[in-house]
């Protein structure tokens, strides 16, 4: 006797060997015995042998016609050979009843199983929504197919041309057209993102690097809804000054600028000026929203992204020739020794005489022409006696460091410029502490100092840098050891040299400025009541998420700057044809190029002394996952002094070159977009020193 039976979801049929009360035990075709329950045996049968039962049944199954079973099932639940002799018009045969079993079985559109071999066919409404989606399913891998051939000959098919950044960035996976994009990836053996540079989707590997960008931080788009942009004040006492700025020739968020007046007796009066658009600007208002929403002013070579719509910009910039509200700090000197004798906080209208451009002044603003009074241009003597003041400001910081237990700051550094016109890249190289770097610089550090301490004096709480010591070497090394905070309460920023560090001096630029403003402004109007009016109040909960979010989104701008610095470097490469270059070494195999600030990781690398200079021979690059290859063919006689604080950065680099490797390749599992980990921000203030709109070079880089 053999025995038809259902085991583990699969019909077999075997040799029945015994029987014990209600199992069977049953021998395979293959030899194999098997335990069966009796209620799992569907039929008993003589002939013909198993194997031929199951190849004849299967066989026999495929030309049953489903529609027609259906309709002979009725709506009643029924058993396989009731069905079977309505169907065959006999009582089914051990090779028909099988047959029926295994069509019943393979059709779950048309029956429905209920176990032991009964069924019951699905109603007319499901069933012809079931053969719809079925057929709806066929067209769709067809086109998908479709698809597949098509991106296989880089070609992108019209209906994926409006999803290419989704796809790319926020895919859905359930979606024919991601399905295609994948299996086509597969098939070719390439990354999503070449795949896509390959077909057109992306025209370029930097808009392959801008998309990812915006997609992730800015999905709405960059630009601004209509907002309507408050009124200049009207009622602020205008200052007697003519103020001046020095910013870079691309800058036009101009927030600061200075004004010299003599006071006579050997006393001088400096301000710092800085534009005041918390005067126009109310927390929680549609502005303020807008700003908190970005955090920042983005920056990139050739470009940005700014934190306020141009409008407001336009109207709160420190532009030449306007009177402009202004939170102003003036501090008056001592000519003798340059020591300050009071410092006075004014909200006022400032007249603006000048902006004075880098591009016009570097070459004549010199160390040599300052200490010789040459040289011509406007506003000659302020500059000569800011330089004066800068430098006792600094000598005074390098003093609080070393109380600190610190070394000096490194001033030797090369820091680089980024312009780029019709994508034709310029990099110019600037020496760090050069004159009017180090006078903005030192000036802001003054201020954001100074402001700090009166927002503390006062009792209110604003937003703070502050860095310390915070272990040995064997617990993180340098980075470790000096790490970077924000905080809502006054500290010691070790690496500036001050007892205290607010960003105050870019609030057309920074949130965090902006926030402080208010606060300050608090203090200016209200003096000892301003821990009651001020916009933020003690332990308020809505700072410390102000705080968290700006440090969130400050890194991710600052990865994605040095990524695009990363890429300028490469298209430098090209546009200068630059096969064989000289490099420094800055620790272990981490070198970076003389000429442009593109840092080269060489694994294996002979052992070669901090600071050497090697002749490199590029080999390739790739403008996707901004790697290069290259290798040393000589190492050169000049050795350049090297600071832990420019390893590190280059030690940064070189873990973000690692990521991009990895991150700009990949098809996003989650849809998220992968960012680096750097942050290389400069706490001198004025943003990034390779920005191009940035404020100045700053000396001490976190």
């Amino acid at each position: 006797m053999n025995l038809f039976f259902e085991e583990s979801g699969d019909f077999k049929a075997g040799s029945m060997m015994s029987q014990a009360g209600e199992a069977y035990q049953v021998e395979l075709a293959s030899g194999k015995r098997s335990k069966i329950k009796a209620k799992d045996v569907l039929l008993q049968f003589a002939a013909p042998d198993p194997v031929t039962l199951i190849e004849q049944a299967r066989a026999a199954a495929a030309d049953i016609d489903l529609e027609f079973l259906w309709e002979v099932a009725g709506q009643e639940e029924f058993g396989f050979a009731e069905l079977g002799a309505e169907y065959f018009g006999h009582a089914p045969q051990p090779v028909e009843a099988a047959s029926l079993i295994f069509a019943l079985h393979s059709a779950p559109v048309y029956f429905y199983k209920k176990g032991r071999g009964r069924y019951k066919a699905a109603p007319e409404a499901s069933l012809k929504a079931a053969l719809a989606g079925i057929e709806k399913k066929k067209q769709q891998l067809l086109i998908q197919a479709g698809y597949v051939e098509e991106l296989k000959q880089h070609r992108l098919p019209e209906a994926m041309k409006p999803l290419a950044l989704q796809l790319l960035f926020k895919p859905d996976k359930n979606t024919i057209e991601y399905k295609a994009l994948a299996e086509a990836c597969d098939a070719l053996q390439m990354s999503a993102s070449r795949l896509m540079l390959a077909t057109g989707g992306i025209r370029s590997p930097k808009e392959l690097h801008l998309a990812k960008f915006y997609f992730e931080h800015f999905p709405k788009g960059l630009g601004f809804p209509a907002i309507t942009i408050p009124a200049l004040p009207t009622d602020l006492p205008v200052a007697d000054v003519q103020a001046f700025s020095i910013d870079d020739v691309t800058t036009t968020e101009i927030d600061d600028a200075f004004s010299v007046v003599d006071l006579g007796d050997g006393k001088l009066r400096v301000g710092i000026h800085i534009a005041a658009p918390a005067l126009g600007v109310a927390r929680g208002d549609a502005i303020d929203q807008l700003a908190r929403a970005r955090m920042s002013t983005v920056y990139m070579p050739g470009d940005k992204i700014t934190m306020l719509p141009d409008e407001l910009v336009d109207t709160y910039t420190l532009g030449a020739g306007q009177t402009r509200p202004a939170l102003s700090l003036y501090a008056t000197l001592d000519t003798a020794d340059w020591s300050v004798i009071s410092t006075e906080t004014k909200v006022e209208a400032v007249p603006m005489a000048s902006n004075l451009r880098h591009n016009d002044l570097d070459a004549l603003v010199t160390e040599e022409n300052l200490a010789n009074d040459a040289g011509d241009y406007p506003h000659k003597a302020e500059i000569a006696q800011i330089w004066k003041w800068a430098l006792v400001l600094e000598q005074g910081r390098m003093a609080k460091r070393e109380s600190f237990g610190m070394k000096p700051e490194q001033t030797n550094r090369v820091d680089f410029n980024f312009y780029v016109e019709d994508d034709v890249v310029s990099i110019v190289r600037r020496k760090r502490g050069a004159p009017l770097d180090k006078m903005v610089a030192e000036l802001m550090i003054f201020a954001n100092s100074t402001w700090g301490k009166l927002m503390a004096d006062h009792g209110i709480p604003g937003i703070y840098r502050a860095q310390g010591v915070a272990g040995g070497r064997g617990q993180g090394g340098w980075a470790g050891r000096m790490q970077v905070r924000m905080l809502t309460h006054a500290a010691p920023h070790q690496g500036l040299g001050v007892d205290q560090y607010a960003w105050s001096t870019s609030p057309l630029r920074r949130y965090t400025d902006l926030v402080n403003q208010w606060q300050i402004i608090a203090c200016v109007q209200h003096g000892v009541t301003a821990p009651l009016v001020a916009p933020f109040k003690p332990k308020d909960a809505d700072l410390f998420a102000i705080v968290s979010g700006f440090d969130a989104a400050y890194s991710a701008y600052n990865d994605f700057q040095t990524n695009m610095e990363r890429y300028w470097c490469l298209r430098w490469l090209e546009q200068e044809q630059a096969r064989q270059v000289d490099a420094v070494v800055l620790k272990d195999e981490i070198l970076r190029l003389v000429e442009i600030p593109l840092v080269i990781r060489l694994p294996g690398m002979p052992q070669t002394a901090r600071g050497a200079q090697v002749r490199l021979d590029i080999l390739r690059w790739d403008e996707v996952d901004l790697s290069v290859e290259a290798r040393i063919l000589e190492v050169l006689g000049t050795v350049t002094e090297i600071g832990e604080d420019e390893v590190l950065e280059a030690e940064m680099d070189a873990e973000l070159e690692n990521a991009l490797e990895h991150a700009v390749d990949a098809l996003p599992d989650d849809g998220s977009a992968a960012t680096g980990n750097q942050e290389a921000v400069s706490d001198a203030d004025s943003s990034s020193n390779n920005s191009s709109d940035s404020d100045n070079i700053q000396p001490q880089a976190e």
